[in-house]
């Protein structure tokens, strides 16, 4: 596949979403949330999702400029209401109004509805971390995972992320409450390849390893009932607690309805000074970090890596190296760069 720099990726997205009526200024947010996805090598999430994005706004179905409100609950907790904008945006500003809580307060929890799909929860979390606070994102997603012992999709795929932050690096987890992201079975589905069993069932409730039959029917939870119970708490926070959509009601941008997926976020951030001093925290981070990568290791593991690793080790050699894009998302991307009447990623 063909090597890109960030930096051009970045202008590219940017001038896509500018071409199709994102104001400068969120285009840059959503341009590096995709970027910041695609370095760490979660190309399920990155800049592959940018053309559905961009025929979405181009037909009316997502908002380029939202007009976001922020309602203030209480000191520690609020609502946003995205106005069916980019998720990546809603998602952004909704984070900002947690840490600034959280930094009054301790704690700021953030529950977001009429919002898009927004990408990789762990940028959201990594925000609160770098602050020097600890970072929670929920999402709900369109209905992919059925309740324990049902064969027809109900819950998204629900992902949940925290980040805490670390000496030299934050310790970044997130992961969908499935088996696998369904993002992972549309790449699938594109490229024409085979999924591996145990992913997902047909609309039959079938094993299958077809994407586009799992794509019909429904993806397996994550540790079976485990992952059922975690998306049902994430399907709760984002979907019922938020005032946004919940289980079937949820849209998928990927179908040819017109009317807006209304998904829901919930964010959490929490001031860790507040409770010990940032220093105390990152000493004690540091020393369990080098305890568990120093445990014995099993028999033919190398390394033994801490969440988020190498995601960074990823995103350090794509740096220097550059980003593939595969020849089939490049040909999406320039056609739309053509009716956007934007240059061509070369």
């Amino acid at each position: 596949m063909p090597l890109f720099s960030q930096q051009k990726i970045f202008q590219f997205c940017q001038d896509l979403l500018q071409g199709a009526g994102v104001p400068p200024e969120d285009a840059t947010i959503v341009a590096d949330v995709l970027l910041d996805a695609s370095l760490e090598g979660i190309d399920t999430h990155g800049i592959s999702r940018l053309p559905v994005y961009l025929t979405r706004i181009q037909s009316g179905r997502i908002n380029p400029r939202p007009d976001i409100k922020v309602n203030r609950a209480s000191p520690s907790l609020a609502g946003v209401d995205g106005d069916n904008g980019l998720g990546q945006l809603v998602a952004v500003r909704s984070m900002q109004v947690a840490i600034k809580m959280a930094r009054e307060t301790g704690v700021g929890a953030v529950a977001a509805r009429r919002s898009n799909h927004y990408g990789a929860s762990s940028y959201y979390c990594k925000m609160a971390s770098s602050c020097g606070m600890a970072g929670m994102a929920f999402t709900n997603t369109p209905p992919g995972i059925p309740p324990w012992g049902g064969k027809k999709a109900y819950f998204g795929t629900n992902p949940v992320a925290f980040a805490f932050p670390g000496k030299n690096r934050p310790v970044v987890i997130d992961m969908s409450s499935s088996t696998v992201a369904r993002g992972n079975i549309i790449l699938a589905a594109k490229e024409g390849k085979p999924i591996p069993e145990g992913w997902a069932i047909d609309g039959q409730g079938r094993p299958t390893t077809d994407p586009r039959a799992a794509l019909e029917g429904a993806v397996l939870p994550m540790a079976g009932p485990k992952g059922y119970a975690m998306a049902l708490a994430v399907e709760i926070l984002s979907g019922v607690l938020s005032g946004s959509a919940y289980g079937p009601r949820v849209g998928w941008i990927y179908d040819d309805s017109t009317e807006p997926v209304d998904i829901g976020h919930f964010f959490l951030a929490v001031d860790i000074d507040k409770l010990m001093p940032l220093d105390r925290f990152l000493d004690r981070m540091n020393h369990m970090v080098r305890e568990i990568k120093s445990s014995p290791r099993a028999e033919g593991i190398e390394e033994i890596f801490i969440p988020g690793e190498r995601r960074f080790n990823t995103a350090e050699r794509r740096s220097r190296e550059g980003i593939p894009v595969s020849g089939q998302l490049l040909e999406e991307l320039n056609r739309l760069a053509r009716d956007l009447g934007v240059g061509p990623l070369e």
